[in-house]
């Protein structure tokens, strides 16, 4: 019978009871702030992702008929130059985030060791960062332009207007002027990163080393680079992968003439200039491949640059070990 009881009980149970209880109460909340994310994520992400996957096998424009083309986009990519021509040009901006992370390396030891006027100078070194990135390229379209503000300063140095090298112009220098626009914008953004990753070393670290003798150059080596690598190798996958995305110097500064374009600007020029909506998808697709390859062969080389083996012995010390029993092995067999 009480069975009987509890089984009708909780078939009586109303919407509004069944509703009010915690669990469901729990559940309900979950429900309902995830629902506005992932709706926002599948409307504005996923479903314009899904639909450039599409575009890319069509021969198209922004108004009028599709032509379905198959992979032909895709085999056009590979045979256009000037598509993975754009790419080498990447490499500059490549060169640029070692330097540019390389700077902010420095600068944010420096800042830990505590130099005078530290808030002003990061105040300073961030400012570029916040700048909008439009703004940065017409900040070194002047900046770069025949008798501007480089060649004045050039000048008042005691160089001659006619020895200075065309900033923009100069083909073998251009690319490297724009990717210098890149470094200073974003030296000090990494130079954060990295000071609130050396912050959380401990302190006592310091005193000790310096107490047994070791210099800054020491301490930097033996204590900071190693407790912030996690960091220094996120920061160097970003920067990296970022380079072959580099979009606004060369579109703002140049509009990727004389062989500036980046392989965004040639895409962009496709599908906005040219109407080539399909081969423009199709680009962004390959794009993303190589980035995605790019991520992963960093991430692989940098763990076993990186990875320290065992708690016993580090990995450099395993390869040493293996190569002197290999060594000894082969003297052996000689013997």
């Amino acid at each position: 019978m009480a069975k009987q009881n509890t089984a009708g009980s909780l078939e009586k149970k109303t919407f509004s009871q069944w509703v009010s209880q915690k669990k469901i109460q729990q559940r309900l909340v979950i429900i309902t702030f995830l629902f506005v994310p992932l709706l926002l994520l599948l409307v504005f992400t996923y479903i314009p992702f899904g639909k450039m996957i599409q575009f890319s096998f069509y021969d198209m424009k922004y108004i009028g008929p599709k032509v379905w083309v198959g992979l032909k986009n895709y085999i056009d990519v590979f045979k256009r130059p000037e598509c993975f021509q754009s790419l080498l040009v990447s490499v500059y901006y490549m060169g640029g985030a070692v330097v540019q992370l390389a700077l902010a390396l420095f600068f944010a030891t420096l800042m830990v060791f505590k130099v005078k006027g530290a808030s002003i100078f990061k105040g300073c070194m961030f400012f570029p960062y916040l700048i909008c990135g439009i703004a940065v390229g017409f900040i070194f379209k002047f900046f770069y332009a025949r008798g501007y503000v480089l060649d004045s300063i050039l000048q008042i140095f005691g160089m001659d207007l006619e020895n200075i090298p065309m900033w923009l112009q100069d083909k073998s220098i251009n690319n490297i002027s724009l990717a210098a626009t890149s470094v200073w914008r974003y030296t000090g953004q990494n130079m954060i990163l990295f000071l609130g990753a050396m912050m959380s070393v401990d302190t006592d670290l310091y005193e000790a080393a310096s107490l047994d003798g070791a210099n800054k150059w020491h301490q930097f080596i033996y204590i900071i680079l190693p407790s912030i690598k996690s960091i220094v190798v996120l920061n160097l996958i970003l920067s990296i992968s970022g380079s072959l995305s580099a979009f606004e110097p060369p579109y703002v500064i140049t509009n990727g003439t004389m062989g500036t374009g980046t392989y965004f600007v040639i895409m962009n020029r496709l599908a906005h200039e040219n109407q080539k909506v399909g081969l423009a998808c199709a680009m962004a697709i390959v794009l993303l491949a190589i980035i995605i390859v790019c991520t992963v062969a960093q991430k692989l080389f940098f763990k076993y640059v990186f990875d320290d083996g065992t708690s016993d012995e580090s990995k450099a010390a395993v390869r040493k070990r293996k190569r002197a029993e290999k060594a000894a092995r082969k003297g052996g067999n000689r013997a």
